[in-house]
Protein backbone atom coordinates (compact mmCIF):
# COMPACT_ATOMS: atom_id res chain seq x y z
CA UNK A 1 0.00 0.00 0.00
CA UNK A 2 3.12 2.42 0.43
CA UNK A 3 4.43 1.59 -2.69
CA UNK A 4 0.91 2.84 -4.74
CA UNK A 5 1.02 5.84 -2.39
CA UNK A 6 3.87 6.78 -3.35
CA UNK A 7 3.69 5.81 -6.99
CA UNK A 8 0.35 7.94 -7.07
CA UNK A 9 2.01 11.25 -5.08
CA UNK A 10 4.68 10.90 -8.24
CA UNK A 11 2.23 10.67 -10.79
CA UNK A 12 0.27 13.32 -9.66
CA UNK A 13 3.48 15.45 -9.27
CA UNK A 14 5.11 14.64 -12.61
CA UNK A 15 1.79 15.42 -14.52
CA UNK A 16 2.67 19.27 -13.30
CA UNK A 17 6.29 19.10 -13.92
CA UNK A 18 5.45 17.73 -17.31
CA UNK A 19 2.98 20.29 -18.15
CA UNK A 20 5.48 23.45 -17.34
CA UNK A 21 7.90 21.33 -19.37
CA UNK A 22 6.42 21.39 -22.19
CA UNK A 23 5.94 24.72 -22.57
CA UNK A 24 10.53 24.53 -22.75
CA UNK A 25 9.99 22.02 -25.40
CA UNK A 26 7.74 23.73 -27.47
CA UNK A 27 10.02 26.61 -27.38
CA UNK A 28 12.75 24.52 -28.49
CA UNK A 29 11.21 22.76 -31.41
CA UNK A 30 9.94 25.99 -32.58
CA UNK A 31 12.96 27.93 -32.19
CA UNK A 32 15.76 26.38 -30.78
CA UNK A 33 15.74 28.51 -28.21
CA UNK A 34 16.93 27.32 -24.75
CA UNK A 35 14.64 29.59 -22.23
CA UNK A 36 16.79 29.55 -19.00
CA UNK A 37 14.37 31.90 -17.23
CA UNK A 38 11.75 29.15 -17.77
CA UNK A 39 11.62 28.40 -13.76
CA UNK A 40 11.09 32.20 -12.87
CA UNK A 41 8.01 32.35 -15.32
CA UNK A 42 6.62 29.44 -12.81
CA UNK A 43 7.92 31.72 -9.70
CA UNK A 44 5.69 34.57 -11.70
CA UNK A 45 2.63 32.61 -11.81
CA UNK A 46 2.91 31.26 -8.51
CA UNK A 47 2.83 35.33 -7.02
CA UNK A 48 -0.24 35.84 -10.02
CA UNK A 49 -1.99 33.00 -7.77
CA UNK A 50 -1.22 34.57 -4.13
CA UNK A 51 -2.18 37.95 -4.31
CA UNK A 52 -5.02 36.91 -6.36
CA UNK A 53 -6.41 35.25 -3.57
CA UNK A 54 -4.58 37.42 -0.81
CA UNK A 55 -6.15 40.95 -2.11
CA UNK A 56 -8.87 39.90 -4.30
CA UNK A 57 -10.13 36.79 -2.85
CA UNK A 58 -10.10 34.88 -5.85
CA UNK A 59 -9.90 31.17 -6.14
CA UNK A 60 -8.67 28.64 -8.15
CA UNK A 61 -11.02 28.49 -10.26
CA UNK A 62 -10.33 32.27 -11.27
CA UNK A 63 -6.62 32.51 -10.52
CA UNK A 64 -5.39 29.30 -12.34
CA UNK A 65 -7.21 30.90 -15.82
CA UNK A 66 -5.81 34.29 -15.25
CA UNK A 67 -2.09 33.22 -14.36
CA UNK A 68 -2.35 31.66 -17.63
CA UNK A 69 -3.49 34.86 -19.43
CA UNK A 70 -0.91 36.95 -17.63
CA UNK A 71 1.97 34.68 -18.54
CA UNK A 72 0.56 34.65 -22.12
CA UNK A 73 1.00 38.12 -22.81
CA UNK A 74 4.20 38.40 -20.54
CA UNK A 75 5.69 35.59 -22.79
CA UNK A 76 4.84 37.35 -26.24
CA UNK A 77 5.71 40.52 -24.75
CA UNK A 78 9.44 38.67 -24.23
CA UNK A 79 9.23 37.40 -27.75
CA UNK A 80 8.45 40.17 -29.17
CA UNK A 81 11.20 42.99 -27.20
CA UNK A 82 14.00 40.27 -27.08
CA UNK A 83 14.10 36.61 -28.55
CA UNK A 84 12.88 37.60 -32.06
CA UNK A 85 16.41 39.47 -32.33
CA UNK A 86 18.68 37.39 -29.83
CA UNK A 87 17.57 34.42 -32.13
CA UNK A 88 19.35 35.54 -34.70
CA UNK A 89 22.75 35.61 -33.38
CA UNK A 90 24.88 33.08 -32.15
CA UNK A 91 23.75 30.12 -29.30
CA UNK A 92 25.69 32.04 -27.03
CA UNK A 93 23.35 35.24 -27.19
CA UNK A 94 20.70 33.42 -26.56
CA UNK A 95 21.86 31.61 -23.45
CA UNK A 96 23.17 34.55 -22.00
CA UNK A 97 20.27 36.97 -22.91
CA UNK A 98 17.27 34.52 -21.00
CA UNK A 99 19.66 33.91 -18.05
CA UNK A 100 19.89 37.52 -17.96
CA UNK A 101 16.07 38.11 -17.81
CA UNK A 102 15.93 35.49 -15.34
CA UNK A 103 18.44 37.23 -12.82
CA UNK A 104 16.18 40.22 -13.69
CA UNK A 105 12.76 38.07 -13.27
CA UNK A 106 13.98 37.12 -9.78
CA UNK A 107 15.97 40.21 -8.28
CA UNK A 108 12.68 42.14 -9.47
CA UNK A 109 10.50 39.60 -7.76
CA UNK A 110 13.02 40.22 -4.02
CA UNK A 111 12.71 44.26 -4.90
CA UNK A 112 9.05 44.14 -4.99
CA UNK A 113 7.81 41.05 -2.53
CA UNK A 114 10.92 40.67 -0.91
CA UNK A 115 12.66 37.36 0.37
CA UNK A 116 9.45 35.62 2.85
CA UNK A 117 8.68 32.51 2.06
CA UNK A 118 4.83 32.90 1.49
CA UNK A 119 2.09 30.23 0.86
CA UNK A 120 -2.07 29.60 0.00
CA UNK A 121 -4.09 27.75 2.71
CA UNK A 122 -3.62 24.04 2.62
CA UNK A 123 -6.86 23.48 2.53
CA UNK A 124 -8.23 26.09 -0.18
CA UNK A 125 -9.75 23.04 -2.63
CA UNK A 126 -10.29 21.12 0.04
CA UNK A 127 -8.84 18.43 2.01
CA UNK A 128 -7.30 14.73 1.67
CA UNK A 129 -9.59 12.22 -0.32
CA UNK A 130 -9.46 8.21 1.13
CA UNK A 131 -8.98 6.31 -2.23
CA UNK A 132 -9.18 2.06 -0.85
CA UNK A 133 -6.41 3.38 1.49
CA UNK A 134 -4.50 5.48 -0.64
CA UNK A 135 -4.55 9.61 0.93
CA UNK A 136 -5.46 11.83 -2.03
CA UNK A 137 -4.34 15.60 -1.15
CA UNK A 138 -7.37 17.69 -3.51
CA UNK A 139 -4.90 20.26 -4.19
CA UNK A 140 -2.28 17.83 -6.09
CA UNK A 141 -5.34 16.00 -7.36
CA UNK A 142 -6.34 19.28 -9.01
CA UNK A 143 -3.02 20.04 -10.09
CA UNK A 144 -2.18 16.60 -11.40
CA UNK A 145 -5.47 16.35 -13.39
CA UNK A 146 -5.51 19.38 -14.59
CA UNK A 147 -2.03 19.29 -15.78
CA UNK A 148 -2.37 16.23 -17.54
CA UNK A 149 -5.13 17.19 -19.58
CA UNK A 150 -3.58 20.43 -20.43
CA UNK A 151 0.04 19.20 -21.69
CA UNK A 152 -2.71 16.18 -23.59
CA UNK A 153 -4.26 19.03 -24.94
CA UNK A 154 -1.35 21.26 -25.81
CA UNK A 155 -0.20 17.38 -27.87
CA UNK A 156 -3.69 17.59 -29.66
CA UNK A 157 -3.10 21.13 -30.68
CA UNK A 158 0.03 20.61 -31.77
CA UNK A 159 -0.86 17.35 -34.18
CA UNK A 160 -4.47 17.26 -34.82
CA UNK A 161 -5.22 21.50 -35.97
CA UNK A 162 -4.63 23.73 -38.59
CA UNK A 163 -2.66 26.07 -36.42
CA UNK A 164 -0.80 23.58 -35.05
CA UNK A 165 0.42 22.26 -38.42
CA UNK A 166 1.30 25.90 -39.03
CA UNK A 167 3.69 26.29 -36.06
CA UNK A 168 5.42 22.69 -37.05
CA UNK A 169 5.94 23.95 -40.45
CA UNK A 170 7.29 27.30 -38.97
CA UNK A 171 9.31 24.96 -36.42
CA UNK A 172 10.40 22.73 -39.64
CA UNK A 173 11.71 25.72 -42.21
CA UNK A 174 11.12 29.17 -41.23
CA UNK A 175 11.71 30.43 -44.78
CA UNK A 176 9.70 27.80 -46.61
CA UNK A 177 6.72 28.36 -44.48
CA UNK A 178 6.82 31.92 -45.20
CA UNK A 179 6.55 30.74 -48.82
CA UNK A 180 3.67 29.30 -48.63
CA UNK A 181 1.99 31.96 -46.59
CA UNK A 182 2.40 31.22 -43.23
CA UNK A 183 3.74 34.49 -41.22
CA UNK A 184 6.89 32.82 -38.85
CA UNK A 185 6.77 35.93 -36.53
CA UNK A 186 2.94 35.33 -35.70
CA UNK A 187 3.66 31.69 -34.68
CA UNK A 188 6.94 32.13 -33.04
CA UNK A 189 5.22 34.77 -30.69
CA UNK A 190 1.97 32.53 -30.27
CA UNK A 191 4.57 29.35 -29.20
CA UNK A 192 6.20 32.06 -26.70
CA UNK A 193 2.75 32.83 -25.73
CA UNK A 194 1.42 29.40 -24.99
CA UNK A 195 4.89 28.01 -23.45
CA UNK A 196 4.48 30.41 -20.82
CA UNK A 197 0.82 30.05 -20.17
CA UNK A 198 1.85 26.41 -19.42
CA UNK A 199 4.03 27.71 -16.81
CA UNK A 200 1.34 30.12 -15.99
CA UNK A 201 -0.98 27.66 -15.23
CA UNK A 202 1.46 24.98 -13.32
CA UNK A 203 2.56 27.56 -11.57
CA UNK A 204 -0.74 28.51 -9.86
CA UNK A 205 -1.82 25.19 -9.46
CA UNK A 206 1.56 24.39 -7.61
CA UNK A 207 1.26 27.63 -5.44
CA UNK A 208 -1.55 25.31 -4.02
CA UNK A 209 0.81 22.91 -2.02
CA UNK A 210 4.05 24.16 -2.11
CA UNK A 211 5.34 27.94 -1.13
CA UNK A 212 6.52 30.89 -2.85
CA UNK A 213 9.34 32.52 -2.80
CA UNK A 214 11.60 34.58 -5.53
CA UNK A 215 14.21 31.91 -6.03
CA UNK A 216 12.04 28.93 -6.39
CA UNK A 217 12.33 29.06 -10.22
CA UNK A 218 15.84 28.09 -10.16
CA UNK A 219 14.60 24.43 -8.81
CA UNK A 220 11.76 24.68 -11.55
CA UNK A 221 14.22 25.49 -14.28
CA UNK A 222 16.13 22.19 -13.07
CA UNK A 223 13.01 19.98 -13.27
CA UNK A 224 12.22 21.54 -16.86
CA UNK A 225 15.39 21.08 -18.39
CA UNK A 226 15.63 17.56 -17.50
CA UNK A 227 12.53 16.62 -18.21
CA UNK A 228 12.85 18.16 -21.60
CA UNK A 229 16.08 16.62 -22.14
CA UNK A 230 15.30 13.04 -21.20
CA UNK A 231 11.53 13.24 -22.85
CA UNK A 232 13.42 14.57 -26.52
CA UNK A 233 13.73 18.30 -27.12
CA UNK A 234 10.60 19.15 -28.88
CA UNK A 235 8.78 16.40 -27.76
CA UNK A 236 5.66 16.93 -25.90
CA UNK A 237 4.65 13.22 -25.72
CA UNK A 238 8.42 12.71 -24.52
CA UNK A 239 7.88 15.51 -21.80
CA UNK A 240 4.86 14.15 -20.89
CA UNK A 241 6.25 10.80 -20.15
CA UNK A 242 9.65 12.34 -18.80
CA UNK A 243 7.53 14.31 -16.05
CA UNK A 244 5.65 11.76 -15.25
CA UNK A 245 8.52 9.21 -14.80
CA UNK A 246 10.56 11.66 -12.69
CA UNK A 247 7.64 12.71 -10.57
CA UNK A 248 7.37 8.63 -9.14
CA UNK A 249 11.12 8.71 -9.20
CA UNK A 250 11.55 11.15 -7.06
CA UNK A 251 8.73 10.25 -4.47
CA UNK A 252 10.40 6.29 -4.07
CA UNK A 253 13.81 7.66 -3.67
CA UNK A 254 12.53 10.71 -1.41
CA UNK A 255 10.87 7.63 0.65
CA UNK A 256 13.97 5.09 0.32
CA UNK A 257 17.19 7.52 0.16
CA UNK A 258 15.78 10.52 1.95
CA UNK A 259 14.37 13.72 0.83
CA UNK A 260 17.84 15.33 1.29
CA UNK A 261 19.37 12.93 -1.30
CA UNK A 262 16.52 12.16 -3.83
CA UNK A 263 17.73 13.68 -6.57
CA UNK A 264 20.96 11.03 -7.11
CA UNK A 265 18.31 8.59 -8.70
CA UNK A 266 16.47 11.32 -10.50
CA UNK A 267 19.97 12.60 -12.04
CA UNK A 268 21.65 9.25 -12.31
CA UNK A 269 18.38 7.73 -14.22
CA UNK A 270 19.03 10.81 -16.54
CA UNK A 271 22.27 10.37 -17.37
CA UNK A 272 21.95 6.91 -18.19
CA UNK A 273 19.33 7.28 -20.60
CA UNK A 274 21.12 9.52 -22.00
CA UNK A 275 24.29 7.61 -22.50
CA UNK A 276 22.27 4.87 -24.77
CA UNK A 277 19.88 7.35 -25.96
CA UNK A 278 21.54 11.31 -26.49
CA UNK A 279 18.15 12.27 -28.18
CA UNK A 280 15.48 11.61 -25.49
CA UNK A 281 13.50 8.83 -24.65
CA UNK A 282 10.75 10.24 -27.71
CA UNK A 283 13.43 12.57 -29.52
CA UNK A 284 14.57 12.87 -33.46
CA UNK A 285 17.88 11.66 -33.70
Amino acid sequence: MILLQLITDGLLLGAVYALFSSGLTLIWGMMNVINFAHGDFVMLAMYVAFFAFTLLKLGPAVFVPLAAIVLFGFGVLVYAGLVRYVMRGPMLAQIISTFGLALVMQYTALWVFSANFVSLPNTLVGGVYDVGGIRVSAARLLAGATALALTLGMHLLLTRTDLGSRMLAVSEDRVAAALVGIRPDPMQALAWGLGAASTGVAGALIALFFYVSPGVGDAFTLIAFVTVCLGGFGSVPGALLAGLAIGVIESLSAYWLGPAIKDIAVYGLFVAVLWVRPQGLLGRA
